[in-house]
């Protein structure tokens, strides 16, 4: 495969010229309704998201079990050291003699207290692995969506966004929505159960008191709600700046030489640190309010908890509850208030998840490039033939580019395409690939139309080289083979004696074991050049499109890979696109485009005897190189 480009297929449904769906047109805006969708995350784990909760009921179940058992103890302990009446109650009658403790029915109920205790540990410590299992799956899931999505959006996209915002929205918001999912969703469960389980409880031992409690409940909830509008948007800013943060530093990474070469480390500091406060000042606020909650809901709590203490104990003097009874409720009424807090500051700390999922959900929801066809068509040999038939194609809706264009070129042909910056040169090869979607007219290969193609076959037939080399972190050996994954060892040193590849490898330790880093640290930009060359050759491409190949390095490697393309254009169609005319003399048909149009075509010495745009052209580079020579 001649493009390291590898398409996933696109969903099939309605979509707009040269994009994909993003949902109903009159539907919700991008990454709308986050909390929703999350909840949507977690339906094709219903299974152990329902075996959670059963396992958090019964864990609630015996810790519910043990305030009742400890009031019995108390009651049997008061029983046995004040008499019949110590323990408090109607039925209890007047205080009478003390017949001791039942020291075997306590030791009966304390041995039962701690199994119930620690049957309720281990529902708990089953529920947080289930619960730990499906989030795991849920964010490999996403991160999977994540990952396909990338390969589906437009080139559109990555022209509007900057890398890093991107790369953050995959990982960094990714992860802070694990850890969110993590921290709260057992959280969140037991503490409704347990909501649940204490108010029914304490409604069995007093309703009365209970109504203090419920009381207790909208107060906390309007406060919690108060302080989650308040953080939610100061969430929104410190994941913004975060992703801006990220951005500018991406920015610094590939552009460091560019930096210091113009000295500009002073401003990408300055910058540096304009987006690092800016994170700490939203961070700090979000995190306060988020952080506020818990006190407050605490306080609500302790008022409750004040009240019902004092109730419970004029209920004993007044003997219509016992000693246990009210320890027992006194002990529900905390386990009551704290689900109440926990919910609370589950909510502060969901507004930062629900924050990165909407970030994350508008990635997704983002337009994609136009679907696959559902029946695409195979040309039938290929031979290579290009014809654009009046394009049209715009950037931007308002500003055109290039209008109305057709050319034609034959099997095996070599065509330069050459003109000012911005005329539409680039473009050009960039539209025969369908990195971008034409507006109008049509490109057909072979004569099938390239839209009615899958994109995968279209660019399995072109071979690119670029003015920005790409090479990954491997081998020599296995850069090359990035477009034909099968190709032998013998292939790759073939390939690479063709184009000159050799004369550099020869002089490396490793040969072509030589391990190149991400940034391809140890090679040199003619030699990186030479070996996308090599790659566009071992692919065996039915046309080749040379992007400006040779605009950024030296002389002598300019002839090398001029050497090596002219190996690679021998039999195929072939586009040029440079800057030095000088890399063009003997290309079959040579193109001038001004402003998106086709000016001028023929070989070099007609243009230059016609006199026209490319004599100008011609005259203007020969009268700076002249310029530029020692």
């Amino acid at each position: 495969m001649a493009s390291p480009d590898v398409t996933e297929p696109a969903p099939s449904a309605a979509t707009r010229p040269g994009e994909g769906p993003a949902g109903p047109p009159d539907g919700p805006a991008p990454g709308d309704r986050p909390a929703r969708r999350l909840v949507g995350l977690l339906r094709p784990h219903r299974g152990p998201v329902a075996l959670a909760v059963l396992t958090g009921v019964a864990g609630i179940a015996l810790n519910a079990v043990g305030p009742l058992l400890l009031g019995r103890v108390t009651d049997l302990i008061a029983v046995g050291v004040l008499g019949p009446g110590g323990a408090g109650g109607p039925a209890a009658g007047s205080p009478g003699p003390a017949d001791g403790v039942d020291f075997d029915s306590v030791a009966r109920l304390l041995l039962v207290l701690l199994v119930v205790y620690l049957g309720a540990s281990l529902f708990t410590l089953v529920q947080g692995r289930i619960v730990a299992s499906v989030v795991w799956q849920v964010i490999h899931d996403l991160r999977g969506r994540a990952r396909a999505k990338l390969s589906r959006l437009p080139l559109r996209h990555y022209d509007r966004h900057a890398a890093g915002e991107t790369l953050g929205r995959t990982t960094t918001d990714v992860d802070n929505l694990q850890q969110t999912l993590q921290q709260t969703l057992a959280e969140l469960i037991t503490s409704l159960l347990s909501l649940v389980a204490m108010l029914t409880l304490m409604v069995v031992i007093s309703p009365s008191l209970s109504v203090v409690m419920i009381l207790s409940v909208p107060l906390a909830g309007l406060l919690a709600v108060g302080l989650g509008r308040h953080a939610h948007p100061q969430f929104t800013a410190q994941w913004e700046a975060n992703g801006a943060l990220n951005a500018h530093v991406e920015e610094v990474c590939t552009g460091h030489s560019l930096i210091r070469g113009h000295h500009r480390r002073d401003e990408a500091r300055r910058r540096f640190a304009e987006c690092n406060d800016a994170v700490y000042r939203a961070g700090a606020s979000a995190q306060t309010s988020s952080g506020a909650m818990e006190p407050v809901m605490m306080f609500v709590a302790n008022l409750g908890y004040l009240v019902v203490a004092v109730l419970g104990a004029w209920k004993v003097l007044s003997g219509s509850l016992t000693l246990g009874d009210v320890q027992a409720f006194i002990l529900y009424a905390r386990q009551f208030s704290q689900p109440i807090v926990e919910i609370a500051s589950v909510a502060g700390r969901l507004q930062s998840g629900v924050v990165s999922a909407k970030r994350v959900f508008t990635l997704l929801d983002a337009p994609e490039q136009s679907p696959e066809p559902a029946r695409p068509a195979v040309p039938a040999a290929p031979a290579g033939r290009v014809e654009f038939r009046r394009v049209s194609f715009r950037y931007v809706p308002d500003v055109p580019l290039i209008e109305d264009l057709s050319l034609t070129v034959e099997p095996g042909s070599t065509v330069a395409i050459v003109g000012s910056t911005g005329a539409g040169k680039t473009t050009l090869g960039n539209l025969l690939v369908r990195f971008y979607e034409i507006d109008g007219g049509q490109i057909l290969l072979d004569g099938v139309d390239t839209a009615t193609m899958t994109r995968a076959d279209l660019r399995s037939r072109f071979g690119l080289v670029l003015q920005d080399t790409w090479l990954f972190g491997g081998t020599i050996a296995e850069n090359i083979a990035y477009g034909a994954p099968g190709a032998t060892r013998d292939e790759i040193e073939q390939a690479a004696r063709a184009t000159c590849v050799d004369t550099f490898v020869a002089t490396l330790p490793d040969g072509y074991d030589t391990v190149l880093d991400e940034d391809s640290g140890g090679a040199s930009a003619g030699q990186k050049q030479l070996i996308t060359v090599a790659r566009a050759f071992l692919a065996d491409p039915a046309v080749l499109v040379l992007d400006e190949a040779t605009s950024s390095v030296d002389t002598r490697t300019e002839l090398l890979i001029q050497r090596a393309m002219a190996t690679v254009r021998t039999g195929r169609t072939s586009f040029v696109i440079a800057h030095r005319l000088s890399t063009i003399r003997d290309a079959d048909r040579i193109v001038v485009m001004d402003a998106g149009r086709i000016v001028e075509q023929g070989t070099h010495d007609t243009l230059l005897r016609a006199g026209g745009a490319y004599a100008r052209l011609h005259a203007a580079r020969t009268s700076d190189a002249d310029t530029l020579a020692p």
